[in-house]
């Protein structure tokens, strides 16, 4: 649905553009980046209340209750970011909005499913309220999976048909948000078909998340109705998706996939419709650094595609996705959201316009965004004892045990290691660390689910987090019980966040008191303070990039990707939707 404008606004940017009444704002001696046409144009840009009224001639008008110079810049749609989550970010509408605005970004779809596997129906409503008022437009796209991944974990809230069939109602909601339970869309579950059946019968799009999905299985997925996908792993699944005609949202926070995906773009013989760009999940230091869309787009122009094309899929190609005709382009008609460009190859944004405000300049707000009140009080547990981070063998005393473990990181798979028993506690193998997951939103006992893993090498310390993809229960990564005790017990006083913990007593501490997801601290605190957390983390850990880095520990628990990962209910197999207990004494 488009913004609304008023009839009357609109009968007089009808009569501007024909020059029988003067335009509110003219922007004059710009160069409009035309990603329609594919060209830099000269051009004026003549705007009435939120829209654009005209794009004519330089020189040819004057009548303008105000005239803004642009002499020398490039003129482009405001940045659409195709789909994130803000909570990566550790930030609230507001302080998201103050730091991507000035860096160009009009426009974002957010997936708020972190808070709404924390709160429910009560989280997205949040999402909504504390989105209004704000100069970045937030489309909403309603969670798909509370949990992601049914029967492996266990969230704050369950959503089934209803839930999704209410969220669709909301005006604010543009879509289904990424659809995670692979599994279940495959086998035709009574609870896929219902969550996907409401997002069809709503004429609104319907979001996915197919990691590791090619051929049938991608067919099978497309079939069900499901029309985007973000998690492209190499270049033959990038083509895959574009030949099965959903909407590629390429990923700017995953340089692993650009150069591989880019490749293959420029192999073909045109630029896909079907292509967009997003930032998906970008922390708070980089976001405020590089400016998330911005950065995303100068990035893929630094591969090889050209300026105007990688802008396109940044904003034309995005407007038609979300089935906008009132964004993505400089012309009349359309939202007066507009980029000041000063350099088009780096993106280096000068000013940014939204609904025809000049609302940053030199990468700051000229306002700043009203905030709203975050829920808090999440952290549903008492304070653990150092039993809750041993692993225990079933039935074992002293002696030996083969035990099942995780292997790697990013992309995992099943193992198994035998381990030393001393008084019934696992002596953890060299090279191996423990991860404890423990339930946190009283929905279920907080029992302590801890599992071995050699995909992170040998912690000297510990990490702890409540943002783990995607139940949000306490993770706690390390190898020493007392490392691990602190680091949970001062997230669980705090309300949630991340900690860091060596010899025994926290290093670090970020709390997020908004779910156990968000900070109540401005952009540059809540970038200084997660900043700070890295560094303490980079002392205690042996970071192997692409995919044993920090970010990929709130990601190690996504129970609906293949293979196993820990949750509050044990090790789940994502592949099978077995669960199995970590504990478990294996034969032989």
């Amino acid at each position: 649905m488009n913004d609304p404008v008023d009839a009357a606004i609109r009968a007089r940017a009808v009569q501007a553009a024909r020059g029988a009444a003067p335009f509110d704002l003219l922007l004059a001696g710009g160069t409009v980046v035309d990603v329609a046409t594919g060209e830099l144009r000269a051009a004026d840009v003549g705007i009435v209340g939120p829209l654009i009224a005209s794009v004519h001639q330089p020189g040819t008008r004057e009548d303008a209750a105000a005239v803004e110079s642009v002499e020398g810049k490039f003129l482009a749609p405001g940045f659409i970011d195709s789909h994130l989550h803000y909570e990566s970010s550790l930030m609230a509408p507001a302080d998201y909005s103050a730091t991507v605005v000035p860096a160009g970004t009009t426009t974002c779809v957010w997936d708020p499913h972190e808070l709404a596997n924390v709160l429910g129906l009560p989280g997205v409503r949040w999402a909504i309220e504390a989105s209004r008022g704000l100069p970045l437009r937030t489309l909403i796209a309603a969670p798909s999976c509370v949990p992601s991944a049914p029967g492996l974990e266990m969230a704050g809230a369950a959503f089934g048909a209803a839930e999704m069939a209410e969220m669709l109602s909301w005006p604010e909601v543009a879509g289904v948000a990424e659809v995670m339970d692979m599994p279940g869309v495959l086998r035709g579950t009574a609870h896929m078909r219902g969550i996907v059946g409401a997002g069809l019968a709503s004429g609104k799009n319907v979001n996915g998340h197919a990691r590791g999905m090619r051929d049938a299985d991608l067919q099978a997925y497309a079939a069900a109705g499901v029309t985007s996908d973000h998690e492209v792993t190499d270049a033959e699944d990038f083509v895959q998706k574009l030949r099965a005609g959903m909407t590629v949202e390429l990923r700017g926070s995953h340089d692993y996939v650009l150069p591989h995906a880019l490749t293959a773009l420029a192999a073909l013989p045109m630029l896909p419709p079907n292509l967009v760009l997003c930032t998906d999940d970008i922390f708070p230091d980089e976001l405020l650094e590089k400016g998330g869309m911005r950065d995303t787009i100068a990035r893929v122009i630094a591969r090889g595609v050209s300026p105007i094309a990688a802008i396109r899929l940044a904003t034309l190609h995005a407007a038609m996705r979300l089935k906008r005709d009132d964004l993505g382009l400089v012309a009349p008609g359309r939202q007066a959201d507009i980029v000041v460009l000063s350099e088009l190859t780096t993106v280096a944004v000068e000013r940014v316009f939204t609904a025809g405000r000049l609302v940053a300049r030199d990468g700051k707000l000229l306002t700043p965004p009203p905030r709203t009140a975050g829920p808090r009080d999440t952290m549903r547990l008492a304070p653990q004892p150092l039993e809750a981070f041993q692993l225990r063998p079933n039935g074992v005393a002293d002696g030996k045990a083969r035990l099942r473990k995780v292997v790697g990181a990013r992309f995992v798979s099943w193992g198994e290691a035998e381990v030393a028993v001393r008084n019934g506690v696992a002596v953890v193998p060299e090279g191996h660390a423990l991860i404890t997951m423990i339930h946190r939103h009283g929905r279920a006992p907080a029992v302590p689910r801890t599992c071995l893993t050699d995909g992170w090498g040998a912690p000297r310390g510990a990490i702890a987090t409540t943002i783990a993809h995607d139940s949000h229960n306490l993770l706690v990564l390390g190898r020493e019980a007392a490392d691990m005790q602190a680091a949970a017990n001062a997230l669980i006083a705090c309300g949630g966040g991340m900690a860091v913990a060596e010899g025994g007593r926290v290093t670090a501490l970020l709390p997020l008191p908004i779910a156990g997801l968000l900070a109540e601290t401005p952009p540059e605190e809540t970038a200084a303070n997660f900043a700070a957390l890295r560094r303490a983390a980079d002392r205690v850990m042996d970071w192997h990039p692409p995919f044993r880095i920090f970010r990929g520990l709130t990601g190690i628990a996504l129970a609906c990707n293949p293979g196993p990962h820990p949750t509050d209910l044990g090790i789940s197999d994502g592949t099978t939707g077995e669960v199995f207990d970590p504990a478990e004494v294996l034969a032989g």
